[in-house]
């Protein structure tokens, strides 16, 4: 899944393409996808596109007033097109097209499309006057880049937090943007077993903690900066330290990577650096040994 990163770049890239130009058309494929009806996504058409930001994981574009809100879900991605094709795109059930948004010239044919692999669909696509208007931005926490996220505002959304930390870095009411990759990576970066208890944290752990958050992401974010969309996934893979790496050797310690899976999901982690050379407990693996 596109992370706060992946989204950061990708709204860099199309800020570059979009401000100033004029959207000529935008045409839903997968209505599935459109989760808003009014106003209607033909409302875009004719506006001038202003600034594109980020929002946690969404992308926010605005034009006219309008915000094209997109969130790209686990297998969505954005892919730009110097030249769109000219005949409209047929809905089906292989065709991995959700919507596409064509500029008004010149040059002509410019544009991008929304697609999603997979069966499990979860794009979502909003059109909004206000994108607090989106229940997922809405309920957005605190985003770690943000200048006022400071060490004492992280240390209050831990505190009474009984969850495990992994869990609370995924929550996206706690923190906007940080999803099951970098909350691998950060827990590397601090050490940390992703079973401690949030509210468990020293002062030390926190900050070490809080320190690891704003690098990792600031890092990753450097890595994609000026990349093209086609390009970010590919980056981000190769930036990874443990995520996605189930046994290779830990590039810091050279132990080997380990995981533990979930009923959708999994993490990886080292239990050198992380966990003081223990495994953690794995109840889908031993279920599958009984």
């Amino acid at each position: 899944m596109p992370e706060l990163p992946e989204v950061e770049a990708l709204a860099a890239y199309l800020s570059e393409r979009l401000t100033g130009r004029v959207i000529a058309e935008v045409r839903p494929v997968a209505i599935s996808a459109l989760k808003t009806y009014d106003p209607p996504v033909t409302a875009l058409q004719g506006l001038t596109v202003g600034p594109v930001v980020r929002r946690g994981k969404f992308l926010d574009i605005e034009a006219g007033g309008l915000h094209l809100v997109v969130h790209l879900a686990r297998a969505g991605w954005l892919r730009w097109k110097d030249h769109l094709p000219a005949e409209p795109p047929r809905p089906s059930s292989r065709n991995p097209l959700a919507l596409r948004v064509r500029l008004a010239g010149p040059p002509d044919g410019e544009g991008f499309d929304l697609t999603e692999a997979g069966s499990k669909k979860g794009l979502a696509v909003y059109v909004v006057r206000d994108p607090a208007e989106v229940p997922g931005v809405a309920r957005l926490g605190p985003d770690p880049l943000d200048p006022e996220f400071t060490l004492e505002r992280f240390t209050g959304l831990l505190s009474g937090e009984r969850r495990r930390i992994k869990g609370v870095l995924r929550d996206q009411t706690v923190l906007a943007g940080v999803g099951n990759a970098y909350s691998d990576e950060v827990l590397h970066a601090a050490r940390m077993s992703p079973y401690k208890i949030a509210s468990s944290l020293s002062e030390e752990e926190t900050a070490q903690l809080y320190a690891a958050l704003g690098t990792t992401l600031r890092e990753a974010v450097e890595r994609s900066h000026g990349l093209a969309a086609g390009e970010l996934k590919a980056e981000k893979k190769l930036g990874l330290r443990v995520h996605g790496r189930t046994g290779q050797p830990c590039p810091v310690c050279g132990d080997t990577v380990r995981e533990v899976s979930f009923a959708d999901t999994s993490l990886q982690y080292c239990p050198t650096c992380q966990t003081g050379g223990k495994p953690l407990a794995d109840r889908r693996l031993s279920r599958l040994l009984k």
